[in-house]
């Protein structure tokens, strides 16, 4: 496959791209990697340690001359007690180190209907901040913001790369790089099969202005694998000027980015899609400009698809991790901002934010 073109900075500012593109092929990764519970993590050395089974003497047979014959059905009673106490104990084994299975929200909800009741349309889901299995998506920036908040959470965390490029900085988050592109759809699968349960995906993948199919065809290979495999969540970042918001960061900049900006729109309608016919909850995040600053803490999301303005990536990733965990925000398209930043359609001036 050819090379991707390289995303032109000063666009992406302007309206919130996020450009970072994977680089190379996936390698096969490993099988399924089970999930442990938090008081499992911190004990797991002493729950998988060998320990030996007491000792059981076996205690010689004797026979004892009485009155009255036993039944049949007591004598072979005791003759099996003796025959076990005889018997030597087996080996202790390696205890499973693997958190039980639990049902799907799916299942679970089914199970809890009356019957002959219909199933509702969008089943209920609980995510577990300590404990949830998360697919983060995207190269850098946002995604590593998301990454880095979500293991501080106590959150299993996978991240899809192209390439080994920032291998190190992810795993030094103690975070797992699953290695595939998600232009190719075996790849996709394959980093779905590595873990056990995918509880919720991110996504902030994203192409250049030259080759834009990471936008569209990336994300919705994402999509159709998350709703496939039976995710609770996903949290799709793409970028003001989608949709409704063509106005918002006026003519000139909509026509340059019109085509990053059409394959997004794609995705946005594939992932609402895909979570009507599985019930599958989404948040869609519209960041305006981003801007590589530490977080400001000012970051704010509306409903208002007239807004736009800039924001620092670190804040754009904190308010999709409350929005992850928040079913405020499901199915809801929000644009995020800098409070402080903020000019709409029709000039500066305020917005109304929408709270999680």
């Amino acid at each position: 496959m050819a090379p991707r073109g390289r995303p032109n900075l000063s666009l992406c500012l302007s309206v919130g791209l996020s450009c970072s593109a994977f680089d190379a092929p996936r390698a096969r990764a490993p099988g399924p990697i089970p999930r442990r519970s938090g008081a499992q993590r911190s004990t797991i050395q002493t729950v998988c340690k060998r320990t030996d089974p007491p000792k059981h003497h076996a205690r010689p047979l004797t026979h004892t001359t009485t009155t009255k014959k036993p039944t049949d059905a007591a004598s072979s009673g005791r003759a099996a007690r003796a025959a076990a106490r005889a018997t030597p104990a087996a080996p202790a084994r390696l205890a499973l180190c693997r958190r039980p299975v639990r049902p799907s929200s799916s299942a679970a909800a089914a199970a809890a209907a009356p019957a002959g009741s219909s199933a509702p349309a969008a089943p209920s889901y609980e995510l577990d901040p300590d404990n949830a299995s998360i697919l983060v998506c995207g190269g850098g920036g946002v995604a590593l913001g998301v990454t880095r908040r979500l293991k501080d959470m106590g959150s299993w965390v996978w991240m899809l790369q192209r390439t080994d490029a920032r291998k190190k900085e992810i795993e030094a988050m103690m975070a797992i790089v699953a290695k595939g592109d998600a232009l190719v759809p075996s790849d996709v699968a394959r980093a779905f099969d590595q873990i056990e349960d995918v509880d919720a995906v991110v996504s902030s993948v994203g192409g250049s202005v030259a080759d834009p199919r990471a936008d569209g065809e990336g994300n919705i290979n994402l999509i159709a694998a998350a709703a496939k495999k039976g995710v609770k969540k996903f949290v799709l970042v793409t970028s003001v000027g989608c949709g409704d918001s063509a106005s918002a960061p006026g003519d000139k900049v909509y026509a340059a980015l019109a085509p990053v900006l059409k394959e997004k729109d794609r995705a946005e309608a594939a992932l609402r899609e895909a979570a009507a016919r599985h019930g599958m909850a989404f948040t869609i995040v519209r960041p305006g400009g981003l801007v590589s600053e530490p977080a400001t803490g000012r970051g704010a999301l509306t409903e208002d698809s007239g807004v736009c303005g800039s924001i620092a990536r670190d804040d754009v990733s904190q308010l999709v991790v409350k929005a992850l965990f928040s079913k405020k925000a499901d199915g809801k398209t929000l644009t995020a901002v800098d409070a402080e930043r903020v000019t709409t359609a029709h000039g500066s001036g305020g917005f109304a934010r929408f709270e999680l």
